[in-house]
């Protein structure tokens, strides 16, 4: 199942991640494989743990940013669709 806007997020419990040089590394206990994100997907990835919604998520990133609303869904939801299909969160 893809995510959506009324999802929540939950972050592996087996994922330690730490910022290095203003991106994030991400580190997959369970395979021993390391992530990286870019400069947004830092942002993103910020925004998810304090917030857990999608929707506020989406709603803070249109604050910020000069986009169209559903481009940053379409956008926001592959992102957050990549960091599910690599194990590293769960939505629900």
């Amino acid at each position: 199942m893809r995510p959506n806007l009324s999802d929540t997020v939950t972050i592996s419990p087996n994922l330690r991640f730490s910022e290095v040089a203003g991106e994030i590394v991400l580190l997959d206990l369970a395979s021993e494989t390391f992530f990286s994100l870019d400069e947004v997907g830092t942002h993103i990835w910020k925004l998810l743990r304090q917030h857990s919604s999608l929707q506020i998520v989406h709603e803070t990133l249109l604050k910020e940013f000069d986009v169209e609303s559903a481009r940053l869904e379409r956008d926001l939801l592959r992102h957050v669709g990549e960091l599910v299909d690599a194990g590293l969160v769960t939505t629900d």
